[in-house]
């Protein structure tokens, strides 16, 4: 079973929604009046805060303007878990249609939970300040995002990004005079996910017949007295022999528009059951 190749980028497309909602974030900078002399759209990228805290630490001249580096945001993916509360049975399975118009079977998705943690680094607390403040209002304490699980069956859902804490905040004042200071929050997350196994085509394996046994009790004994049978109903020329009938019927694929033949058959007793006993009756 293993081996068998899929990929549907659902972990990158996790990351990817969660980086997305940070990504219109400002710090604005206005004089005693109230008016609004600076914007700053803040950097979002993705990668470990100590990263760029190296970075910032090259760079000791304390006449270069620092704005282009700080403040900025900077989130990573911490870790991947199996979440048991969400768990569904192993074997059942779910159909959709996709772009082709061909019926899929999909095992449920497996529900995992993946750890993200959300780095604020600013020079100044009122800049952190105002960046939390754009934050944390969204999460009480989860925040929706709709993501494109499987593209090829349309397989949309909202997955929850839950806050789980706010961390103290870092700040290495202390230091040389050449040093920078660099105040750090950290936020920590959890986005909600499913991991989606292979889709299989179903379409060989469609149910193209039902039927059902009516009985007048329920006894051992009892007679076999109607059974109700559906079929697809073609409504439309499959073979392309310039008409409509039970030619097409078994020409019907998952996704066509077709009706259903009914049809009713009165039995005797199962015990003296012959076929010149059975009468069909097309509804």
């Amino acid at each position: 079973m293993l081996g068998n190749y899929y990929y549907h980028q659902i972990i990158r497309k996790t990351i990817i929604g969660f980086g997305t909602l940070f990504n219109d974030i400002e710090v604005r900078k206005e004089d005693s009046n109230g008016n609004v002399v600076s914007a700053m759209k803040v950097p979002l990228a993705y990668g470990p805060t100590q990263k760029f805290l190296a970075r910032i630490e090259q760079q000791p001249d304390l006449n270069k303007k620092r704005t282009i580096t700080l403040p900025r945001l900077a989130f990573e993916m911490k870790g991947i878990q199996y979440d048991p509360s969400r768990k569904s049975s192993v074997t059942q399975t779910f159909k959709a249609v996709d772009n082709n118009a061909r019926l899929q079977k999909v095992f449920m998705p497996v529900p995992y939970n993946i750890k993200f943690q959300l780095s604020i680094m600013s020079q100044t607390q009122e800049d952190v300040l105002e960046i939390i403040e754009q934050i944390l209002p969204y999460f009480q304490p989860a925040f929706n995002v709709t993501i494109n699980l499987v593209e090829s069956i349309g397989e949309k859902r909202d997955i929850p990004i839950i806050l789980d804490s706010v961390d103290p905040p870092d700040d290495n004042y202390e230091g040389s005079f050449d040093q920078g200071r660099v105040i750090i929050y950290t936020l920590n997350f959890t986005a909600k996910t499913s991991l989606i196994g292979p889709v299989v085509d179903s379409a060989d394996k469609l149910i193209k017949k039902v039927s059902v046994d009516y009985y007048g009790n329920t006894t051992t004994t009892a007679k076999r007295e109607v059974r109700y049978t559906a079929t697809p109903k073609a409504l439309q020329d499959y073979n392309n022999d310039g008409v409509v009938n039970s030619a097409d019927d078994p020409l019907v694929e998952a996704g066509d528009d077709f009706g259903f033949n009914e049809t009713v058959s009165f039995f005797q007793d199962f015990k003296t059951y012959s076929p010149s006993q059975q009468t069909d009756v097309d509804l």
